[in-house]
């Protein structure tokens, strides 16, 4: 199995996939302006935010999914694999909860990427309790 440090670089580039979709469908951005969503912008979004940041990043893993089902470099710790096998079980609203509740608990940490959230605090222990 990948290491967890390179599985979340991976985790990395299909959030960022998945903020740059985003921000195409709203207008143009330069690629030095990407952001990083992290748990200030989450913290004083609305619910409707939230979710369509979970959307975009969910649909990105699918595609990656996709696309490496299509290519002869598929293995089984390509990163979307792993962490839909750490997410299995959760849905949008489950997800959004554990992460308002993180940050909840964790102030002094709202610079953490929300992408790094979801992986230490859903991947995985989700990859531990589905093995």
């Amino acid at each position: 199995m990948m290491t967890t440090r390179l599985c979340f670089r991976k985790f990395g580039k299909a959030a960022s996939a998945a903020c740059l979709a985003l921000l195409f469908a709203g207008g143009t951005v330069a690629a030095d302006e990407l952001p990083l969503v992290d748990g200030t912008q989450w913290t004083t979004s609305a619910p409707e935010v939230k979710k369509a940041y979970l959307i975009g990043l969910a649909n990105a893993m699918q595609i990656d999914r996709a696309y490496q089902a299509e290519s002869s470099r598929a293995s089984a710790d390509d990163f979307s694999l792993i962490a839909a096998k750490g997410m299995q079980g959760q849905t949008l609203d489950a997800a959004s909860v554990t992460l308002d509740k993180w940050y909840a608990a964790n102030p002094d940490r709202l610079q953490r990427p929300v992408v790094e959230t979801i992986w230490f605090e859903m991947v995985v222990p989700g990859l531990k309790k589905n093995k």
